[in-house]
Parts: C-alpha cells; sequence; structure tokens
C-alpha cells in the first residue's frame, strides 16, 4: 500500500537557509546530500509526498528542480511556495476521516474558513511557540524541514499526534 508523506521547505541550492535557520550543515552541498538521502530513507518509489512549498532557491530554478526531483523517490505533488513558479495554490484532501487543507503559508486567506486541519510550511523553526508541528488548537501542522527532522513525515504519525490532542513542537 502507497504511504501518504509531507515536508515543505527544503531551500535546496539556497546557500544563506543554513544560517537563517541554523540548519545543522556545514554547507548547501551537504545540505542538499542529507535532504535526498533522508528524503530515499523515508520514501519509497511508489509512495506519494506532498510538497508544501520553497523546493529550492538558486539561479537555474526549473532545471535544478527537475534535477533533484529526479533523485527523489515517490510521487511528488507540489504546493506552490512564496519562492516557486509551480505546483497548485493549496489542496483539499481526506484521509481515514480527517479533512486537511495543504497549503504553503497558513496565513493566507483561503485559510480564513475552512474547518478541518491545515498543513503548511512557511514558517521553518522560527516560531514554534505559534507554529509548532502540532498546534490542536489553532488546528495547524508545520512540516518544515526543521520542525520534522529534515525527513519527510507520514501522514499517519500526524494523525497518531493530533488523537494524542497535545501540542508538539518538533520531531527529534
Amino acid at each position: 500500500m502507497r504511504k501518504i508523506f509531507l515536508i515543505s521547505d527544503t531551500h535546496f541550492n539556497h546557500v544563506n537557509i543554513i544560517k537563517y535557520c541554523n540548519r545543522p550543515f556545514k554547507d548547501v552541498e551537504e545540505m542538499n546530500r542529507i535532504l535526498i538521502e533522508n528524503w530515499n530513507n523515508t520514501v519509497k518509489d511508489n509512495d506519494i509526498v506532498y510538497f508544501l512549498g520553497d523546493f529550492n532557491l538558486s539561479r537555474n530554478k526549473n532545471k535544478v528542480a527537475r534535477e533533484i526531483m529526479s533523485n527523489l523517490n515517490g510521487e511528488i505533488i507540489f504546493i506552490r511556495g512564496n519562492h516557486d513558479k509551480f505546483g497548485e495554490k493549496f489542496k483539499i484532501i481526506e484521509y481515514k476521516g480527517y479533512k486537511f487543507m495543504l497549503i504553503h503559508n497558513p496565513d493566507s486567506s483561503y485559510t480564513l474558513n475552512f474547518d478541518g486541519w491545515i498543513i503548511h510550511g512557511h514558517h521553518h523553526a522560527n516560531d514554534l511557540d505559534n507554529y509548532p508541528f502540532i498546534n490542536p488548537k489553532t488546528k495547524r501542522i508545520n512540516v518544515s524541514v526543521e520542525v520534522i527532522n529534515y525527513k519527510p513525515v507520514n501522514i499517519d504519525l500526524i494523525i497518531k499526534l493530533i488523537e494524542k490532542g497535545e501540542v508538539v513542537k518538533k520531531i527529534l
């Protein structure tokens, strides 16, 4: 059976993101390599990965994105981030009785009247009090790479943690 994973804000090839988000990598080459290894050690070829924006940042974005994608396992469904030129603005899915809006920026006007859970990126790990991994009060889930230990997170784990009803700041 195909598994479903979510991830956001890899920022492949973005040198400054290492400093901005205090990522534990010495340079962009190490970051790219570890992100790809983590992805492929987690996701199998037949799995689905919802990527919630800000895939890469480089001069030749589309070419670089295609090259990186060719090295990643799974069927990737893109939601557009503020640094992307491709993908849908948002997507709504239902899974195991839960309704999820998949979007890059949780503060978008699209989320205003949505009554399910919002899975997003955009805020990285810069404000974990307001945008932790799981916030049951606001029904928001932050899947920025810094929050989910630099690898895609399985939707079944998300549901398990939702059902506990507790705030979860980060996956360690």
